[in-house]
Parts: structure tokens; sequence; C-alpha cells
């Protein structure tokens, strides 16, 4: 199944997937929130990032379509995270990476169609 999908769209699932345990990761376990449960946090910062699974089975490129888009969220909060809290700015130019690269496999995976 692999060999169908193309190397840059390979790039960008395995993208996403890193996004998602990053998130995983920072919002449930290196930096948990003090103020608001745990759970409602990674809801708000996961759950987002799975809708697009819906789509994977019927088409990789709608999927990293959506999420290419929902990236441009997680780059703004790498961006602010970065910026206001040198605690956690480590964790925030990971996620601005992984951003970048998400949407930069998904421009380098669009196929251009010949003139007519």
């Amino acid at each position: 199944m692999s060999a169908a999908i193309p190397r840059a769209y390979r790039i960008g699932l395995a993208a996403w997937a890193a996004l998602v345990l990053l998130q995983f990761a920072w919002h449930g376990w290196l930096f948990p929130a003090q103020l608001i449960p745990v759970w409602l946090v990674l809801l708000i910062t996961v759950l987002p990032l799975l809708l697009p699974l819906f789509a994977l089975r019927r088409d990789v490129r709608r999927a990293l379509l959506w999420v290419g888009i929902l990236a441009l969220f997680y780059f703004c909060h790498g961006i602010a995270e970065g910026w206001s809290s040198s605690s956690e700015r480590w964790l925030a130019l990971v996620e601005i990476v992984l951003t970048l690269l998400l949407i930069g496999a998904l421009g380098a995976g669009v196929q251009r169609k010949p003139a007519r």
C-alpha cells in the first residue's frame, strides 16, 4: 500500500502522526494544564487532528488537505507558545517544524495537470 502513496504524502502522514503524539506528550505528560482537567485539554488539542482520519480511508490527499488546514492553527499555537513560554519553547519549535513539514509535504505532493 505504501508504494501507491507518493513519498511527499508519506512524509505528511508521518508529520501528522508526530503532531498527534506531540500533543499527547506536551499537554498530557510534560506540561499538563494546572487550571483545567488534562482530558479537556487533550480533547481540544488532539481531537481536531483525529477528525481527518475519517477521510483517510477514501482519499489520502483529502485527509492531508484537512490536516494541512488544521495545521495552521497548530502553527499559530507554536508561535504563541514559543514567544510567551520559555520553558515550553522547545516543544513549540517542534510543533512549528512539524506543521511546516506537513504543509510542505502537502504542497510538494500536488501534481500539475498538463496544459491543454
